[in-house]
């Protein structure tokens, strides 16, 4: 397993890393996902550990908490051996403070997510979303003392647009607190909108991309082709998980699954495997995070390492994912020597 920096920071996490949207299955959206148990958890973890994948992402909000707990089980005993990280920030009760990055919830967040995780200290932590409810001095200058506590050894965002990231990383250096090394954020080759604003500034400011949802929100599993029904286990039968994620035109979706299959052939990889191995070789990208329902898909995602694609395989994945831009970034690729493409 390949690991790289995080971000400006010291710390290497692993290319590929674990998301644990699986585990609890509880509620009707993330049921949808999975209900893995503490058993399987375990196994999972397990066969993670053994490929050298030791990052494991999970949030408050996933199962109302019980995927944290399902994570602390199956981590427990082995805490010194995995880098955990979750996230806070969405509605999680039906209080006025149940909700957002105040000090208040972040601190209460923080501490039921110890409790959770079975554990004294998180990997890195990141606000599930932006607040605009509450000032950013004071959500920074909270993640600050939780760092400086001992709590938290790294905080990240998450689903933040580029002034929201920007407008924080410069109020960390204004006050000398805790900045954001990561941010994770989607990209697929269904959805590439991170490389128009947020992909320039990572670079320019050292901050790793963790990348949620590689596979399009599930529609890069290879089950989905041109002109056939949805698979019946599929979670896009759900419309509630549909209404929820990225939205994708039929006609993106099997344009990029039609070049998948020719490169899946030419490599004999599976399409899984490849668009991953896209996300894992895009500019700004520390960890990829993968899901698995069961130990066959994992063992498959984990397949996305250990080989590359070549250039020209890359170029043809450009052309079929690529759409047109949104103003200002067709205005700026017009003038490329002031503004080149990340690289």
């Amino acid at each position: 397993m390949e690991f790289r920096k995080l971000g400006g920071a010291g710390f290497k996490v692993p290319v590929l890393s674990l998301g644990t949207g699986t585990f609890g299955g509880g509620g009707e959206f993330f049921k949808e996902w999975g209900s893995t148990g503490a058993a399987e958890a375990t196994r999972l973890v397990d066969v993670c550990l053994e490929a050298g994948l030791n990052l494991f992402d999970s949030a408050d909000v996933y199962s109302a908490g019980q995927a944290e707990e399902v994570l602390g089980a199956a981590i427990k005993g082995r805490r010194d051996q995995v880098i955990v990280s979750t996230k806070a920030t969405f509605r999680h009760g039906e209080g006025p403070n149940d909700v957002g990055s105040s000090r208040f919830n972040l601190t209460r967040a923080v501490e039921k997510a110890l409790r959770r995780l079975g554990t004294d200290y998180i990997d890195l932590f990141q606000p599930h979303g932006f607040d605009a409810q509450t000032p950013i001095e004071e959500v920074l200058g909270t993640l600050d003392e939780l760092v400086r506590a001992g709590k938290i050894r790294y905080i990240g965002c998450s689903n933040f647009s580029g002034w929201h990231l920007m407008k924080s990383l410069s109020a960390s250096e204004r006050h000398g607190w805790s900045r954001y090394v990561a941010h994770q954020a989607y990209y697929s080759l269904l959805g590439r909108e991170y490389e128009w604003e947020l992909m320039p500034l990572a670079l320019d400011q050292g901050v790793g991309a963790v990348v949620w949802s590689p596979l399009g929100w599930g529609r890069l599993t290879g089950k989905l082709r041109r002109g056939q029904p949805l698979p019946e286990k599929s979670r896009l039968q759900s419309e509630l998980v549909v209404k929820n994620g990225p939205q994708v035109g039929d006609e993106l979706l099997f344009r990029v699954v039609d070049a998948l299959d020719v490169v899946a052939a030419e490599t004999g990889k599976t399409v899984p495997q490849i668009a991953l191995n896209w996300v894992l070789q895009r500019p700004s990208v520390a960890t990829v995070i993968i899901g698995a329902r069961n130990e066959a898909q994992l063992r498959e995602n984990l397949g996305a390492v250990g080989w590359a694609l070549t250039a020209a395989q890359i170029a043809q994945l450009d052309a079929a994912s690529a759409v047109p831009l949104t103003y200002p970034y067709w205005h700026q690729r017009g003038f490329e020597e002031r503004n080149p493409k990340p690289v």
